[in-house]
């Protein structure tokens, strides 16, 4: 009697336990999904997209040489062909700074615009490169900052002419590498164990370590200025202005999940949205301290990898296998 007393006791307090967990995993659904999915022409993974000085104007860049065009602002876009050696480049990154554009991808491939796309030149690369080209920003006229996928960064000032090392050594293999509007750049390594951080004026990479067990998914750039971290199992992290080593309290906007964290934008100083696998989207409009979820976007069959905003109502959310998100208003709670 007594041993099925304490399995009883035991049972209702797994049982409570239960209950707890499920209401405290609960979040808040979005009523209405601000997010509309768009099926490109393409089944190609897309890995980039940007817009021209014409914000109707834009291109997205991915796997086997996909490179398409829109002209209304992201609702339809249309296959472009480029005269290249092959068709098995993986562009990974567009920039235009007003009708002056760059790609780059790997095998290593450097292309140039001035007329917003019309027309592209391929530049050669040293073979001498160290690594493979990973990221290109452009800053001006025939001007662009490039990455390697080691940490290497250059800069040209004479559209790809020549290419001035702004680093004296590469940080190793990264996994993700994102760039400030001010030039301040944070590299996350391969492994995720260990991430850099660069500043315009700096001769090197600065390394530092992970504050925690789990291993960094992705950083980037607060619009305050702040860095903010993804790490394995949906955490979410910032740090503390001018302290990239000091951290503030992890959060998990999601709950704690084994599908993790993909990326993180601003949309305005307030809302800030994260994207991850299986169509994980979540906003909070207050800066981080609460967070609601799209549940709309879960129905979309993929991995929610990049989120960019070019303006508080100007917005895109990139996929798999040719789905991108565009942004269609205020995001409202249920």
């Amino acid at each position: 009697m007594n041993l099925l007393k304490r399995i009883l006791k035991q049972t209702a307090t797994l049982l409570a336990i239960g209950i707890f967990c499920v209401s405290c995993s609960h979040i808040t659904p979005l009523a209405t999904s601000p997010w509309k999915p768009i099926q490109l022409p393409t089944e190609s993974n897309i890995q980039d997209l940007t817009f021209t000085s014409n914000p109707q104007h834009g291109w997205v860049v991915g796997s086997d040489a996909a490179i398409l065009e829109t002209n209304d602002g992201g609702t339809t876009w249309e296959n472009r062909k480029l005269e290249l050696d092959s068709d098995k480049y993986r562009f990974t990154s567009i920039s235009f700074a007003g009708d002056d554009g760059w790609i780059v991808g790997e095998p290593a491939i450097l292309l140039h615009t001035k007329d917003a796309g019309k027309s592209w030149e391929r530049i050669a690369l040293s073979s001498k490169l160290p690594g493979i080209p990973a990221t290109i920003k452009a800053v001006g006229q025939d001007s662009a900052e490039m990455t390697t996928d080691i940490g290497a960064l250059y800069l040209t000032k004479d559209a790809g002419k020549n290419w001035k090392s702004l680093v004296t050594g590469a940080v190793g293999v990264f996994r993700t590498i994102s760039r400030s509007e001010d030039g301040k750049y944070v590299a996350v390594s391969a492994k995720g164990n260990f991430y850099s951080t660069w500043s315009p004026g700096q001769d090197s990479w600065e390394p530092h370590n992970r504050n925690s067990s789990r291993r960094v998914s992705n950083m980037g750039f607060a619009n305050d200025g702040r860095l903010w971290m993804l790490a394995r199992g949906g955490q979410l992290q910032f740090n503390t202005p001018d302290k990239p080593d000091v951290w503030e309290n992890e959060v998990f906007p999601g709950q704690k999940t084994n599908t993790g964290l993909l990326d993180l934008a601003y949309r305005t100083p307030g809302e800030v949205w994260v994207s991850g696998g299986s169509g994980d989207l979540l906003v909070s409009t207050d800066s981080g301290k609460t967070w609601l979820k799209d549940e709309a976007v879960e129905e979309v069959p993929s991995n929610l990898y990049k989120i960019l905003f070019f303006s508080p109502d100007r917005g895109f959310i990139i996929g798999q296998r040719g789905i991108v998100l565009k942004y269609q208003g205020e995001p409202t709670a249920a």
